[in-house]
């Protein structure tokens, strides 16, 4: 069910998978909140993620979302089940070039092979940077 809070089980496996992703610790994303069907993570914006026009890069915000999406997903599985990404479709709308970028995942389906997810990355003011739809399938 989406929305309901974590067992303990669940929250163990985030905190596995969390550990088991270096490309994650190498970024600096961090879990902010997750529930069953929802994530929320964050990126603190450094030099060293941004492109020569000292704007985050794309790749790191699309990163920050895909992990957030995978993490609302996490507890809507089953202990052996695992996921990936199909596709993902972003749409930059404003510039990040300081302090945080959160990105706010919603599953909006979790059919029995397809997830259907949408996330929402905001800057530091509250103000909307990207929004992003994307298709998971389980393996």
């Amino acid at each position: 069910m989406i929305g309901v809070k974590l067992t303990a089980a669940q929250t163990r496996r985030l905190r596995a998978a969390a550990n088991a992703v270096p490309f994650s610790r190498l970024l600096g994303i961090e879990l902010v909140e997750v529930a069953s069907g929802s994530a929320t993570l964050s990126l603190e914006v450094r030099d060293d993620l941004k492109q020569n026009h000292g704007v985050v890069h794309g790749g790191a915000i699309a990163s920050l979302i895909d992990s957030a999406m995978a993490y609302a997903i996490i507890p809507l599985l089953t202990a052996k089940e695992k996921v990936t990404t199909v596709d993902l479709t972003i749409s930059y709308l404003r510039p990040l070039t300081r302090g945080q970028a959160t990105a706010k995942a919603t599953v909006v389906r979790a059919g029995r092979r397809l997830f259907v997810v949408t996330a929402e990355v905001f800057d530091d003011d509250g103000k909307l940077a990207a929004t992003a739809l994307s298709t998971y399938i389980k393996l």
